[in-house]
């Protein structure tokens, strides 16, 4: 990982950068390496998957994937809100985005021990010099 210096308000701190975009091609070549499907049928799958999704969180539910996490749609509502009860409708949400939470999982405890998509070691480099891909 790596993370560039950025000031703020007069104080020096690390931003995350991240240097380049895996596409679908190379997601669908890695998974097919680690199974017994072809990389076509892979990716076919892979672009199939957001409208899936999207259909199944319209209904109002969330979707979880096993070893990847949990997607959900967030309304965000606009403007200053209204006075009563009887006034709030569906029309107020101006905006819909989609949350995820990562798989995890938690000891006896109940800290969080894992989690599927966090590298349990990152190590960070400054961002100079490097080039983007």
């Amino acid at each position: 990982m790596y993370y560039k210096k950025q000031k703020l308000k007069g104080k020096w701190y690390p931003r995350s950068f991240t240097v380049g975009t895996y596409g679908t091609r190379e997601v669908a070549e890695r998974l097919s390496r680690i199974s017994t499907v072809s990389a076509a049928d892979t990716y076919a799958v892979l672009l199939g998957l957001g409208e899936v999704l999207g259909d199944l969180m319209e209904t109002g539910n969330s979707v979880k994937l096993e070893g990847l996490g949990t997607f959900f749609l967030v309304g965000k509502a606009n403007g200053q809100g209204v006075d009563t009860p009887g006034e709030v409708s569906g029309e107020q949400f101006g905006k819909v985005t989609v949350a995820f939470i990562p798989e995890y999982g938690r000891a006896h405890n109940g800290r969080v021990t894992r989690r599927t998509i966090v590298p349990r070691q990152v190590t960070w480099t400054e961002l100079e010099g490097v080039k983007k891909k």
